[in-house]
């Protein structure tokens, strides 16, 4: 499941000797999972500070805790130590931790929020902005919801149909439009005003 390099359990095992508490281990988890923010955080933590249902690696000196939510997305991970003449590195490699395009045998609603999240999503950070899904119709009609810069945007119209809309017909079989659910009157940061589009 997860492969810890011997470098990797000798800087851990050198780390938790020079706390000399009882029961420190390591607490590997997944932050923000599945998405393109998606992150790894390893952390020392003793037995008060585990929720009880981690799963337990048994290292070589001390315990490994992998966070029980985060075994999907940590599963093939790669942990390892290289020593450097400046020092040391850890590196750890999660192939899996951004998630996996979804299948042949996913639904739309699947697709549509995979493609939402990793790919339109963050071409809309670069200003400011993102969309969420709302809802996923059963005539294949997608409604999002703006927020960040482009909530008021005056421009939102043009990214929902040129870029969004776009995008998601031609990548996603079933979709045969998108329409957008915000109330952009209520917009307090648009990237470019309303009225000034």
């Amino acid at each position: 499941m997860i492969n810890i390099s011997e470098s990797a359990q000798t800087h851990f095992r050198k780390l938790i000797e020079r706390e000399a508490l009882p029961g420190l281990g390591v607490r590997l988890s997944a932050v923000h999972p599945g998405t393109v923010k998606a992150d790894v955080r390893l952390e020392f933590a003793e037995p008060g500070d585990l929720q009880g249902d981690e799963w337990a690696i048994d290292c070589n000196g001390f315990t490994l805790w992998l966070d029980a939510a985060s075994t999907s997305y940590l599963d093939g991970a790669e942990i390892d130590y290289e020593v450097q003449a400046t020092g040391g590195q850890l590196q750890i490699r999660a192939p899996r931790i951004k998630g996996e395009v979804p299948g042949d045998s996913a639904s739309m609603v699947e697709r549509v929020r995979w493609l939402v999240e990793h790919e339109i999503n963050p071409q809309l950070a670069q200003h400011r902005g993102h969309v969420a899904v709302q809802e996923v119709g059963a005539d294949g009609v997608v409604w999002l919801r703006f927020g960040g810069g482009c909530h008021g945007c005056g421009m939102a119209d043009v990214t929902l149909k040129q870029g969004i809309e776009k995008t998601l017909m031609e990548k996603v079989p079933g979709v045969t439009a998108v329409r957008d659910a915000t109330d952009h009157d209520t917009g307090a940061a648009p990237y470019i005003p309303r009225d000034a589009a």
